[in-house]
């Protein structure tokens, strides 16, 4: 199949998880809230084992390892300055403290996912398998994410109907990051050596800054047992398939 198809349809498969968010008016709050709490601990496990089992891996050799390993740490400090200066976070509950910033929230959300295209672009041209993998982790980290946008936004004031469009429209950057991406690609093909890496760093800065501390807010040890055996899941997942594209 043609690799721009493919890359269409990974973007516009991540775009549709923007509509997830209609979830939050269907579940109890309570129930919601355990749900997201599970698909944090998981994609955390996700994220964190793909970056170091999948990404890196695959980008050496094709460039010095200080190249690599400099990239990924440009990567997180990248990821810490979109989410301090752009306001850009994965809130994991209904009500969060920059719920007043709803606007900023999208436009924050649209360069996150207009990344994140670029990212899937980079994944499918290094091959089919590795493409799929990455959109994995780029749709595992964006559904609690997207369920908690959609609650800060309809906190926020806009109508539930609302919420969903121009999240879905924020989500749609995605596609367009996928285009663009597919560009470089084939234009150069040192951009997915550099992009995966930097990725990575982005990825593990997600994982250890963003999700993993929101799972500490869990007080009830058994609950965070669980927590952490949802974690192991995601990173036995990711092993998982290492093991099989082996």
């Amino acid at each position: 199949m043609n690799i721009l198809l493919l890359i269409f349809i990974a973007t516009m498969i991540d775009g549709l998880v923007a509509l997830i968010g209609v979830f939050t008016l269907i579940f109890n709050p309570k129930v919601l809230n355990k749900i997201i709490y599970g698909l944090v601990a998981f994609s955390a496990g996700a994220l964190f084992s793909g970056a170091l089992l999948h990404m890196i891996p695959e980008t050496l050799g094709k460039a010095s390892s200080n190249m690599i390993f400099g990239l990924v740490i440009i990567g997180f400090a990248v990821f810490y300055l979109m989410e301090r200066l752009l306001h850009w976070h994965h809130c994991h509950k209904d009500k969060c403290e920059v719920h007043s910033f709803s606007y900023l929230i999208l436009f924050g959300d649209g360069i996150h996912n207009f990344i994140d295209g670029l990212i899937i672009a980079a994944g499918f041209a290094v091959g089919i398998p590795f493409g799929i993998i990455t959109t994995l982790l780029i749709i595992g980290h964006e559904i609690p994410q997207e369920l908690g946008d959609f609650g800060v936004l309809v906190y926020g004031g806009f109508k539930p109907k609302k919420a969903l469009l121009y999240n879905y429209i924020s989500q749609l950057t995605c596609v367009i990051g996928g285009f663009i991406g597919y560009l470089f690609s084939y234009s150069s093909q040192m951009f997915s050596t550099y992009l995966l890496p930097f990725a990575a760093g982005g990825f593990i800065y997600i994982s250890a800054s963003d999700l993993i501390p929101s799972l500490h807010t869990e007080k009830n040890v058994g609950k965070s047992m669980i927590a952490f055996v949802v974690f192991l899941t995601g990173v036995l997942l990711m092993a998982g398939l290492k093991f099989v594209l082996q």
